[in-house]
């Protein structure tokens, strides 16, 4: 029997993980929380059942939640409803695509969402409540702190760290073993 789960947030992110939940096969999409005036409308045939403040009566229903809030400019919202989930005592389970890797010698945290071609390799560590986005690379022993997103073909190489609450863009690089943090445009080499 699949878990039911719900997901915050009904934006384009939203669709993204549903397409990766849907390949994983092990969890039932309950339905989408996000603002009160989108109620009865659907993303990808799924429902939107209920808003932020609706989060604890969900919780005596469903216990696992994944956060399908986007994060580019600004992840306040994110960190804000992470930190309100696990108030609440949801479990936010890793999403991991079937068509990532992720190496049985990484450490991953909790309710980070990891998209389709990702590979993390080996000794790397990830924090909590992070994207790694489609076709992003985190590279042996880099570290990702908490509440960033690794964006589309991005490259972290081998034992750089990406500060908490980093965007790092589209095609991004890091050279290996440097510390990076803030808001890291597309197509930047970061030396």
């Amino acid at each position: 029997m699949k878990e039911k789960i719900i997901l915050i947030g009904g934006g384009g992110h939203c669709k993204s993980v549903i397409d990766v939940i849907e390949s994983i096969g092990s969890f039932d999409i309950f339905g989408i929380v996000d603002k009160r005036e989108k109620i009865g409308e659907k993303v990808l045939g799924y429902q939107f059942i209920g808003s932020d403040e609706d989060l604890p009566q969900i919780f005596c229903e469903i216990k696992k939640a994944v956060l399908t809030v986007g994060f580019i400019k600004d992840n306040s919202a994110r960190i804000k409803i992470y930190k309100y989930c696990k108030e609440i005592g949801f479990e936010l389970p890793n999403i991991i695509s079937p068509l990532a890797y992720v190496s049985k010698h990484a450490v991953l945290g909790e309710g980070n969402t990891i998209m389709h071609f990702a590979i993390i390799n080996t000794g790397a560590k990830i924090g909590n409540n992070c994207i790694i986005n489609t076709k992003a690379l985190i590279e042996h022993d880099a570290i990702v702190e908490d509440h960033c997103h690794i964006s589309t073909a991005a490259v972290v190489n081998g034992g750089a760290r990406i500060k908490e609450g980093t965007f790092f863009g589209s095609n991004a690089v890091s050279k290996e073993y440097i510390e990076v943090s803030g808001f890291i445009k597309a197509g930047s080499v970061v030396k």
